[in-house]
């Protein structure tokens, strides 16, 4: 489901939100969470951002990045994809009642 409307940042160009789809669909894959709750993460991570425009900073970054920084948070030790992630703990979800939760 495509678009800024299930995002909170305005304005969000179309390209950032399929970037944003990509950032959630890689935390759906690699953590096993919903769908709402990878959305819900993003948003709240992001949700008092601006995205301008297509040249945007987090597009200097791959998905697979900002989906373990949103995920577990800024405390985690080595980002490399295949490091022995058993022992971090993820960052709790924005809570059931926070507007981050849009699907």
């Amino acid at each position: 489901m495509p678009g800024p409307t299930k995002y909170l940042m305005h304005p969000l160009p179309a390209q950032v939100a399929e970037y944003l789809d990509e950032i959630a669909d890689e935390m759906v894959t690699r953590y096993g969470i919903p769908l709402a709750e990878a959305v819900a993460r993003v948003n709240g991570q992001w949700q008092d951002m601006t995205f301008d425009d297509e040249d945007d900073l987090i597009f200097h970054e791959l998905p697979d990045y900002w989906a373990g920084l949103i995920y577990y948070g800024r405390d985690v030790p080595f980002w490399d994809p295949d490091a022995d992630s058993s022992s971090w703990q993820p960052s709790p979800a924005p809570p059931a009642d926070s507007p981050a939760w849009t699907l």
